[in-house]
Protein backbone atom coordinates (compact mmCIF):
# COMPACT_ATOMS: atom_id res chain seq x y z
CA UNK A 1 0.00 0.00 0.00
CA UNK A 2 1.83 3.48 -1.09
CA UNK A 3 1.68 6.57 1.12
CA UNK A 4 1.72 10.07 -0.74
CA UNK A 5 3.50 12.18 2.15
CA UNK A 6 2.26 15.73 1.19
CA UNK A 7 5.02 18.69 2.22
CA UNK A 8 3.90 22.26 1.81
CA UNK A 9 6.51 24.85 1.95
CA UNK A 10 6.94 28.28 1.90
CA UNK A 11 10.44 29.73 2.34
CA UNK A 12 11.68 26.72 4.33
CA UNK A 13 15.20 26.55 3.18
CA UNK A 14 16.31 26.27 5.85
CA UNK A 15 14.49 23.15 7.33
CA UNK A 16 13.13 21.35 4.85
CA UNK A 17 16.42 19.58 3.50
CA UNK A 18 16.56 17.75 7.13
CA UNK A 19 12.80 17.04 6.57
CA UNK A 20 12.98 14.84 2.90
CA UNK A 21 16.26 13.54 4.85
CA UNK A 22 14.37 12.32 7.72
CA UNK A 23 11.10 11.15 5.00
CA UNK A 24 14.00 8.91 3.76
CA UNK A 25 14.20 7.07 6.74
CA UNK A 26 10.48 6.34 6.93
CA UNK A 27 10.10 2.42 6.16
CA UNK A 28 7.12 3.18 3.80
CA UNK A 29 6.45 2.40 0.43
CA UNK A 30 6.08 6.51 -0.48
CA UNK A 31 6.04 8.90 -2.33
CA UNK A 32 6.61 12.92 -1.53
CA UNK A 33 4.71 15.73 -3.39
CA UNK A 34 6.49 18.86 -2.20
CA UNK A 35 4.16 22.32 -3.21
CA UNK A 36 6.25 25.24 -3.02
CA UNK A 37 4.02 27.83 -1.88
CA UNK A 38 5.84 31.22 -4.02
CA UNK A 39 8.92 30.68 -2.23
CA UNK A 40 11.81 33.21 -2.51
CA UNK A 41 14.62 31.96 -0.45
CA UNK A 42 16.11 29.38 -2.85
CA UNK A 43 14.13 26.85 -1.92
CA UNK A 44 12.74 26.58 -5.70
CA UNK A 45 16.45 26.29 -7.08
CA UNK A 46 17.26 23.68 -4.15
CA UNK A 47 14.04 21.08 -5.12
CA UNK A 48 14.67 21.72 -9.30
CA UNK A 49 18.47 20.60 -8.77
CA UNK A 50 17.27 17.75 -5.91
CA UNK A 51 14.83 16.26 -8.27
CA UNK A 52 17.37 15.84 -11.36
CA UNK A 53 19.95 14.98 -9.40
CA UNK A 54 17.59 12.06 -7.73
CA UNK A 55 19.18 12.87 -4.36
CA UNK A 56 16.28 11.08 -2.34
CA UNK A 57 15.38 7.67 -2.60
CA UNK A 58 11.70 8.19 -3.31
CA UNK A 59 9.52 9.59 -5.54
CA UNK A 60 9.72 13.20 -5.25
CA UNK A 61 6.94 15.31 -7.40
CA UNK A 62 7.95 19.06 -6.54
CA UNK A 63 5.20 21.56 -7.66
CA UNK A 64 5.73 25.28 -7.97
CA UNK A 65 3.14 28.01 -7.05
CA UNK A 66 3.67 31.35 -9.10
CA UNK A 67 2.67 33.16 -6.34
CA UNK A 68 2.07 32.60 -2.29
CA UNK A 69 -1.67 30.65 -1.67
CA UNK A 70 -1.83 30.18 1.87
CA UNK A 71 -1.11 26.54 3.19
CA UNK A 72 -4.66 25.39 2.12
CA UNK A 73 -4.25 26.02 -1.49
CA UNK A 74 -0.61 24.29 -0.93
CA UNK A 75 -2.33 21.76 0.62
CA UNK A 76 -5.61 21.34 -2.50
CA UNK A 77 -2.39 21.11 -4.69
CA UNK A 78 -0.46 18.49 -3.15
CA UNK A 79 -3.45 16.19 -2.19
CA UNK A 80 -4.48 16.77 -6.15
CA UNK A 81 -1.31 15.53 -7.36
CA UNK A 82 -1.34 12.31 -4.63
CA UNK A 83 -1.14 8.82 -6.67
CA UNK A 84 -0.93 6.66 -3.10
CA UNK A 85 -3.56 4.73 -1.51
CA UNK A 86 -2.71 6.81 1.50
CA UNK A 87 -2.47 10.52 1.95
CA UNK A 88 -0.49 12.00 5.04
CA UNK A 89 0.40 15.76 5.43
CA UNK A 90 4.32 16.34 6.62
CA UNK A 91 5.30 20.11 7.42
CA UNK A 92 8.14 21.43 5.90
CA UNK A 93 9.94 23.00 9.26
CA UNK A 94 11.28 20.23 12.00
CA UNK A 95 8.39 20.50 14.47
CA UNK A 96 7.01 17.78 13.67
CA UNK A 97 9.31 14.16 13.76
CA UNK A 98 8.46 12.30 10.27
CA UNK A 99 9.60 9.08 12.46
CA UNK A 100 5.75 9.00 13.87
CA UNK A 101 4.56 8.92 9.83
CA UNK A 102 4.11 4.65 9.70
CA UNK A 103 2.36 4.53 13.34
CA UNK A 104 -0.04 7.11 12.40
CA UNK A 105 -1.38 5.67 8.80
CA UNK A 106 -1.54 2.32 10.39
CA UNK A 107 -4.53 2.40 11.40
CA UNK A 108 -6.02 3.47 7.71
CA UNK A 109 -3.61 0.66 6.23
CA UNK A 110 -5.09 -2.18 8.44
CA UNK A 111 -8.77 -0.89 7.58
CA UNK A 112 -9.76 0.51 11.27
CA UNK A 113 -9.65 3.58 10.86
CA UNK A 114 -10.57 6.56 7.67
CA UNK A 115 -8.90 9.70 9.49
CA UNK A 116 -6.09 10.06 11.32
CA UNK A 117 -4.80 12.40 13.27
CA UNK A 118 -1.48 12.97 15.14
CA UNK A 119 -2.07 14.29 18.87
CA UNK A 120 0.56 16.74 19.98
CA UNK A 121 -2.15 16.98 23.37
CA UNK A 122 -2.01 13.15 24.74
CA UNK A 123 1.22 12.62 24.52
CA UNK A 124 1.11 15.22 27.44
CA UNK A 125 5.14 15.61 26.66
CA UNK A 126 4.70 17.96 23.44
CA UNK A 127 6.48 21.50 23.94
CA UNK A 128 3.66 24.73 22.54
CA UNK A 129 4.74 28.17 21.31
CA UNK A 130 2.97 29.89 24.14
CA UNK A 131 -0.17 29.38 25.89
CA UNK A 132 -2.05 31.76 23.88
CA UNK A 133 -1.50 29.09 20.84
CA UNK A 134 -2.58 26.03 22.50
CA UNK A 135 -5.87 28.18 24.06
CA UNK A 136 -6.60 29.07 20.56
CA UNK A 137 -5.90 25.60 19.17
CA UNK A 138 -8.02 23.81 22.35
CA UNK A 139 -10.43 26.45 21.57
CA UNK A 140 -11.52 25.50 18.49
CA UNK A 141 -11.69 22.02 18.59
CA UNK A 142 -14.31 22.60 21.21
CA UNK A 143 -16.43 24.30 18.89
CA UNK A 144 -15.72 21.40 16.59
CA UNK A 145 -16.59 18.80 19.01
CA UNK A 146 -19.59 20.86 20.02
CA UNK A 147 -20.96 21.76 16.43
CA UNK A 148 -20.48 18.30 14.78
CA UNK A 149 -19.96 15.77 17.16
CA UNK A 150 -16.96 15.12 17.16
CA UNK A 151 -14.25 13.99 19.46
CA UNK A 152 -10.73 15.22 18.80
CA UNK A 153 -7.94 16.56 21.06
CA UNK A 154 -5.82 18.22 18.38
CA UNK A 155 -7.59 19.64 15.39
CA UNK A 156 -4.79 22.09 13.93
CA UNK A 157 -2.41 19.15 14.13
CA UNK A 158 -0.16 19.00 10.55
CA UNK A 159 -0.63 15.31 10.79
CA UNK A 160 -3.84 14.26 9.28
CA UNK A 161 -3.69 11.13 7.10
CA UNK A 162 -6.64 9.98 4.38
CA UNK A 163 -7.70 7.23 3.06
CA UNK A 164 -6.98 9.06 -0.70
CA UNK A 165 -10.47 8.51 -1.91
CA UNK A 166 -11.54 10.43 0.74
CA UNK A 167 -10.14 13.67 0.00
CA UNK A 168 -11.80 14.53 -3.04
CA UNK A 169 -15.18 13.39 -1.62
CA UNK A 170 -14.62 16.54 1.18
CA UNK A 171 -14.36 19.04 -1.82
CA UNK A 172 -11.92 21.37 0.34
CA UNK A 173 -11.54 24.96 -0.84
CA UNK A 174 -9.78 26.76 1.80
CA UNK A 175 -6.62 28.53 1.23
CA UNK A 176 -5.44 29.69 4.52
CA UNK A 177 -4.60 27.77 7.66
CA UNK A 178 -8.22 27.36 7.90
CA UNK A 179 -8.46 24.42 6.10
CA UNK A 180 -7.38 22.31 9.09
CA UNK A 181 -11.16 23.26 10.39
CA UNK A 182 -12.50 22.56 7.31
CA UNK A 183 -11.03 19.48 7.15
CA UNK A 184 -11.95 18.34 10.56
CA UNK A 185 -15.59 19.78 10.67
CA UNK A 186 -16.01 17.77 7.19
CA UNK A 187 -14.92 14.65 7.94
CA UNK A 188 -17.00 15.02 11.51
CA UNK A 189 -19.84 15.19 9.93
CA UNK A 190 -19.56 12.62 6.92
CA UNK A 191 -18.77 10.10 10.52
CA UNK A 192 -15.78 8.77 8.90
CA UNK A 193 -14.13 6.53 11.56
CA UNK A 194 -11.73 8.60 13.15
CA UNK A 195 -8.48 7.77 14.82
CA UNK A 196 -5.80 9.97 17.17
CA UNK A 197 -2.03 8.86 17.91
CA UNK A 198 -0.25 10.69 20.28
CA UNK A 199 2.60 12.42 19.46
CA UNK A 200 5.14 14.66 20.89
CA UNK A 201 5.76 18.21 19.31
CA UNK A 202 8.57 20.50 19.70
CA UNK A 203 6.84 23.96 18.92
CA UNK A 204 9.78 26.80 16.83
CA UNK A 205 9.48 30.66 17.85
CA UNK A 206 8.09 33.37 15.78
CA UNK A 207 11.87 34.22 15.01
CA UNK A 208 12.38 31.01 13.64
CA UNK A 209 9.72 30.97 11.34
CA UNK A 210 6.44 30.42 12.97
CA UNK A 211 3.56 31.87 10.59
CA UNK A 212 0.36 31.03 12.49
CA UNK A 213 -1.23 33.64 13.94
CA UNK A 214 -4.49 34.79 15.84
CA UNK A 215 -5.73 36.12 12.65
CA UNK A 216 -6.25 32.82 11.74
CA UNK A 217 -7.25 31.97 14.69
CA UNK A 218 -10.71 34.10 14.31
CA UNK A 219 -10.59 32.92 10.24
CA UNK A 220 -10.68 29.20 12.19
CA UNK A 221 -13.38 30.26 13.84
CA UNK A 222 -15.35 31.89 11.09
CA UNK A 223 -14.89 29.06 9.12
CA UNK A 224 -16.37 26.83 11.89
CA UNK A 225 -19.54 29.02 12.07
CA UNK A 226 -20.28 28.86 8.39
CA UNK A 227 -19.82 25.23 8.06
CA UNK A 228 -22.19 24.86 10.87
CA UNK A 229 -24.67 26.69 8.97
CA UNK A 230 -24.15 25.49 5.37
CA UNK A 231 -22.99 21.80 5.48
CA UNK A 232 -25.56 19.41 4.29
CA UNK A 233 -25.46 15.74 2.87
CA UNK A 234 -26.13 16.91 -0.40
CA UNK A 235 -22.93 18.79 -0.85
CA UNK A 236 -21.18 15.42 -0.78
CA UNK A 237 -23.32 13.74 -3.11
CA UNK A 238 -24.05 15.71 -6.06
Amino acid sequence: MKTTIVVPSYNEMRTLPAVLKALAAVPLEKEVVVVDDGSTDGTREWLDGAVASGEFPFELKFIKHALNTGKGGALITGFNAASGDIVIVQDADLEYDPAYIPAIVAPIADGTADVVYGSRLLSGQSRTYNLFYLWGNQFLTLLINIFFGARMTDSYTCYKAFRAPLLKKLGLVSHGFEIEAEISCKISFLGLRFREVPIVYASRSREDGKKINYKDAVKGVLKILRLRLTLSRAAFNP
